[in-house]
């Protein structure tokens, strides 16, 4: 390790020492963040859960999320309908999928109803566009002039791959592919579906294909909170399945992972890693949103234990299971929300060196709101390396009543800056150097 790394460890430490000290003073619960987070000990069974969430407000005139220093943040589109994910194209098309969640229909219990009304003030359930739309950037100005659609009538779609000529669509339901021709306005031919997954619950489907180009890989959330409708209805569910693009065979990939949204490479190693959302109902940082690297057959503890094999009591058990869960890599605070991952290179942030950028939705289910930014964790040899930084903030109100903004999927642009989906904001921000 070379001195520059030892200083910084250090400072970590002695940063990280100073938070717990005043969050031990103040009563509140310190962050679950890094590698061997202080995880506080589950609330008792029985105690209602937290319910808070600010009203989605939006961007007033002028107004725009609060970059590290050193970084600038401009609006590379406005005017879209809750966009989610975002997939650059070889020829600097950029798309950008448009969906939500759509109400339960039936309650279960006045908490269900509270929820529900909760998330609608918030935006984060509603009328589902069903779309994707293609954004250009002509004259390199790092704002799109042309913003037109470029797929409808899809279902909840959410995560897209091009492969080849070969355009992949992340549905609610099941990946489908489409015929692709290079820079194409828009696609209208039918598609063919490749797998079909399980609708409800975490709708959102993440596709990533492999280095090669020959499979694609998936995140498929659960259903419920902790398999409360029994393992039946989870099975192929809270996992990352890998699809064979030469043989169409499809398979669990890893599991146990309860909500895993967005998927990159670490190059240096070639490891798949994922943002995972965890279970709620357990306290503000109990447990832990994260990231991890995803081994082929491996379990994460989903629904009988979280982190490093806690078991969760409100679940019937598995003592083999909860034996076999490995401990996640990178803690990034309890109910985060984190939802967009991408590998950044070294040099495409002024002062970040390379590692992970996550958007992080934010949180609807603790007593002081957590996430709400784009976060950064960087890597060294291949494996996270050091406190997390903050990319964009400000999405937030400083009395929490508010939300102008909330991150989603994050990627390179075409121009080497990074774009993050805003879905509150109907924005596409883009970060670059200031």
């Amino acid at each position: 390790m070379n001195l520059s790394s030892i200083i910084a460890r250090g400072v970590a430490m002695i940063g990280g020492t100073a938070l717990r000290l005043r969050h031990i003073r103040d009563g509140s619960p310190i962050p679950a963040w890094g590698g061997a987070p202080a995880i506080p000990t589950a609330k008792p069974q029985g105690v209602i859960p937290t319910l808070k969430m600010p009203t989605a407000q939006g961007w007033s005139e002028g107004q725009a999320p609060i970059p590290a220093p050193g970084l600038k943040v401009n609006a590379f589109a406005r005017g879209l309908k809750h966009p989610r994910w975002i997939k650059t194209l070889p020829n600097g098309d950029v798309l950008v999928s448009e969906a939500n969640s759509i109400p339960r229909a039936v309650m279960r219990n006045a908490f269900d109803y509270a929820m529900v009304a909760t998330m609608r003030r918030a935006r984060a359930v509603g009328e589902s566009a069903n779309r994707i739309t293609l954004l250009r950037d002509r004259d390199g100005d790092g704002v799109a002039e042309i913003q037109d659609v470029f797929m409808e009538g899809l279902n909840q779609p959410f995560g897209m791959e091009l492969v080849g000529d070969q355009f992949y669509v992340g549905n609610t339901d099941g990946v489908v592919v489409f015929p692709y021709a290079p820079g194409a306005d828009r696609i209208t031919a039918p598609g063919r579906k490749i797998v079909d997954f399980k609708p409800g619950g975490h709708w959102t489907r993440s596709l990533l294909q492999s280095p090669d180009g020959k499979k694609l890989y998936a995140g498929v959330g659960s259903l419920t909170n902790i398999a409360d409708q029994g393992m039946e209805v989870e099975e192929g569910r809270a996992a990352v399945w890998e699809l064979d693009l030469e043989t169409g065979a499809s398979r669990v990939f890893a599991g146990g992972l309860r909500n895993a949204v967005g998927l990159a490479w670490e190059p240096q190693t070639g490891m798949l890693w994922t943002v995972v959302n965890e279970r709620d109902g357990l306290g503000d940082e109990t447990p832990p949103d994260y990231l991890t690297s995803v081994r082929d057959g491996a379990f994460y503890g989903w629904p009988y234990c979280y982190w490093d094999r806690v078991v969760d009591d409100r679940v019937p058990q598995d003592s083999a299971m909860v034996a076999s869960a490995l401990t996640p890599d990178y803690a990034l605070g309890g109910h985060t929300a984190s939802l967009g991952l991408c590998w950044v290179p070294a040099g495409t942030l002024p002062g970040f060196p390379a590692g992970m950028a996550i958007g992080q939705h934010g949180s609807w289910n603790r007593s002081k709101l957590s996430g709400y930014k784009l976060a950064f964790v960087p890597f060294e040899n291949g494996r996270p390396s050091g406190p997390a930084r903050d990319i964009l903030t400000g999405f937030l109100a400083p009395d929490e009543k508010v939300s102008y903004g909330r991150p989603v999927g994050v990627t390179l642009g075409p121009d080497g800056s990074l774009l993050m989906a805003d879905d509150v904001g109907d924005v596409i921000w883009r970060v670059s150097g200031a």
